[in-house]
């Protein structure tokens, strides 16, 4: 995918193109030492300040890098509440990524952002350690798990690999099969520990189907209990940590005090991995990382949870079960099958 903006602009472009008199400086950016993004956003933080100028940038000054319909509504929507994200400003009409282009552009030349923000390439803000650090991982991380990193874009890990080493972020950016969600998933991968969303990855991607397992993060659980992973078939619950009042309609159930310790939640998780790993088509080396990962984000935690049980036919059922953690709300769901 082609990169949205530029990353430098010339001497000239720089010289004489500080905020108006009538608006606010910008604050001062860091030359040195960006940090790895390691939050699940799509502006970096060296990059903020394309949302700040968007946020506080008189219209006339907008309307010198976008036109007067875009200002307009991106005005009048930022009147309401301030833009957190690439998301959010994408949400206005008239906004796409040359919007967006032109907004990292003003940003830039206004003095919002400075050399240690690449820029915005396929709707991700990133650092330049951002980008140093995806290079690496796209250059040095093996097959396996490339594709599990990716798994909504094979032909863009297959590309990958075809034309490693890469040496710039704007080159996998451009590279075929890469897209916004993958590039985004390629910087999560390299920076956050992303290793239980690859596992999570893996495993969901071993079969369709109420007999495939499933492990599934962050999860809606009122979803759940609604009944969107089971059958119509619901024959009983139980749950840890909610009452009745929180799931009026979760009936048969029985609802107990206390909460669930990590390592009931580690043998869900391992349960559900083991099966998915049966098939063969999840790698050692991915649940090895993933696991070490769930390990590190649930030690020392007490979740609330639910087990859902359902009959699949006569001789066959399921069982979901969540996991939300009762400081951070990370979530987390399973579904087993199991027949006789």
């Amino acid at each position: 995918m082609r990169r949205i903006g530029s990353v430098l602009l010339t001497a000239s472009l720089l010289v004489g193109c500080g905020p108006s008199p009538t608006e606010p400086s910008p604050e001062p950016v860091q030359q040195q030492g960006a940090p790895l993004t390691t939050a699940d956003v799509d502006v970096a933080p060296e990059c903020q300040g394309i949302l700040t100028f968007l946020n506080t940038a008189s219209s006339a000054t907008l309307g010198t890098y976008l036109p007067s319909n875009v200002v307009a509504n991106l005005v009048a929507r930022r009147a309401t509440a301030p833009f957190v994200s690439l998301e959010d400003v994408l949400g206005v009409a008239l906004v796409g990524d040359t919007r967006l282009a032109q907004l990292e552009t003003g940003a830039r030349a206004q003095g919002y952002i400075t050399g240690s923000c690449v820029g915005i390439l396929d709707q991700l803000a990133v650092s330049t350690d951002d980008a140093a650090a995806i290079v690496s991982f796209v250059n040095t991380a093996s097959d396996t798990l490339l594709y599990a990193a990716l798994p909504n874009a094979w032909n863009g890990a297959t590309a990958l690999l075809g034309t490693r080493p890469v040496t710039t972020v704007q080159a996998v950016a451009n590279t075929y099969g890469i897209g916004a969600a993958s590039l985004r998933n390629l910087r999560n991968a390299a920076n956050i520990g992303y290793s239980l969303e690859m596992l999570a990855n893996a495993v969901n991607a071993t079969g369709d189907g109420l007999t495939a397992p499933r492990l599934v993060l962050n999860v809606d659980v009122e979803n759940v209990v609604a009944g969107a992973y089971g059958t119509d078939r619901r024959t009983y619950a139980y749950c840890y940590g909610y009452t009745q009042s929180d799931f009026p309609d979760l009936s048969p159930a029985t609802f107990y005090p206390g909460t669930q310790a990590p390592s009931t939640v580690y043998n869900y998780v391992d349960g559900v991995v083991d099966d998915a790993a049966n098939s063969g088509e999840v790698p050692s080396d991915v649940i090895t990382d993933g696991m070490q990962d769930l390990q590190s984000r649930i030690a020392g935690r007490t979740f609330k949870s639910c087990t859902l049980h359902y009959e699949d036919g006569p001789w066959g059922g399921v069982v979901v079960s969540f996991f939300v953690d009762t400081a951070s709300g990370f979530r987390v769901m399973t579904r087993t099958h199991w027949w006789e």
